[in-house]
């Protein structure tokens, strides 16, 4: 079959086959398939002799050596994220080796000064110049110039408890009416649940049945935008466009306790949270997700690295707290008044 007849059409009809077949897997499934062909074709009776063995073995081998060369491709990809790990393991210990070398031969250190230390510092500054102004007419108007800023600071103060106030007041604004994230990171909804990790969605759609469900009574179509799930002959439980693109060869569905419809979805882009499953469906606030750290850890050092600043990013705001880029910002000036005392930062505003 070419590619441009997309090999993976008729994926839906054979998982519903497989489904049906219950505990006879693989092989009755290709048993039942080879009877078709017997019954209802010339496939054994029309070619020469050998021919339909031939075509069998071909179309056999032919798929063994692209499932060998896509195992083979995982195999690379996966040694090659482990190298990538383990050379980020080794630079760290690397660079904490230099560090603790560095504090042994007295190298100094740059420490971050708290709020009251950093005022303390500022005082003693202002303190010092005074000292050497004492006497003169300069002096005079340097402590009315403090008294002015002492005056002022309050009220700087609080027109920046103020602002930061309104931002976070504007952010809650902007997340008001969406919904929390269940246990799994996703939603319970009147009809079904589904939940989520940065690479794979999973739908639960329970059917109020009083008989036994199989393959046969339901509907699951997909594509790599749109779901569909229901029963048969009833309106659809789940009809619409998906929140993001999906691997449509890696999604898959089965049926547990022969009541529910279970179907497993893979993700294309594995760095970001879905905040619906499709898009009719409430929105669940994304900045409130708590995902496990045993899945962060199935992924390459530097994507792991990224969506960690993402997520801590995205917390800090939530907190009306400065972003990782912020306090690097803060932590510059920080070392920078210090190597300075004998600048006046007292009226300065850093953004």
């Amino acid at each position: 079959m070419s590619a441009d007849m997309g090999e993976d059409r008729f994926d839906g009809v054979l998982l519903g086959m497989a489904q049906q077949l219950g505990e006879g897997g693989i092989q009755q499934l290709i048993d039942t398939f080879f009877s078709f062909l017997r019954r209802k074709t010339d496939f054994y009776s029309g070619a020469s002799k050998g021919e339909a063995e031939k075509l069998v073995i071909e179309a056999f081998r032919r798929h063994q050596k692209q499932a060998d060369e896509v195992r083979r491709k995982k195999e690379e990809e996966a040694a090659a994220a482990k190298k990538a790990r383990e050379e980020k393991a080794r630079a760290k210990a690397e660079e904490e080796k230099r560090k603790q070398e560095a504090a042994a031969a007295g190298e100094p250190k740059i420490k971050e000064l708290t709020d009251e230390e950093a005022d303390r510092l500022q005082a003693e500054i202002d303190k010092e110049k005074q000292a050497k102004l004492k006497g003169s007419g300069e002096a005079q108007g340097t402590e009315k110039k403090q008294a002015q800023d002492t005056e002022t600071k309050p009220k700087e103060k609080a027109s920046s408890d103020k602002t930061e106030g309104a931002e976070s007041e504007e952010e809650d604004e902007a997340d008001k009416g969406k919904l929390k994230p269940n246990a799994g990171n996703g939603c319970d909804l009147p009809n079904y649940q589904w939940t989520q990790t940065l690479s794979e969605v999973e739908v639960h759609i329970p059917f109020n049945v009083s008989f036994p469900l199989k393959g046969r009574d339901v509907i699951v179509d997909f594509s790599k935008k749109r779901l569909k799930v229901g029963l048969k002959g009833h309106p659809a439980v789940i009809d619409g466009e998906m929140f993001n693109d999906i691997k449509v060869e890696e999604t898959a569905w089965v049926i547990e306790d022969k009541k529910t419809v279970v179907v497993s979805i893979e993700k294309i882009n594995k760095m970001e949270w879905w905040n619906r499953l499709v898009k009719s469906d409430p929105e669940i606030n994304t900045k409130k997700v708590n995902p496990e750290n045993s899945k962060l850890s199935d992924l390459d050092g530097e994507t792991r690295g990224m969506v960690e600043k993402m997520m801590y990013d995205q917390r800090q705001k939530a907190m009306g707290l400065p972003t990782s880029d912020d306090q690097k910002k803060k932590d510059i000036m920080d070392k920078f008044m210090k190597q300075h005392p004998e600048m006046d930062f007292s009226k300065a505003t850093f953004n």
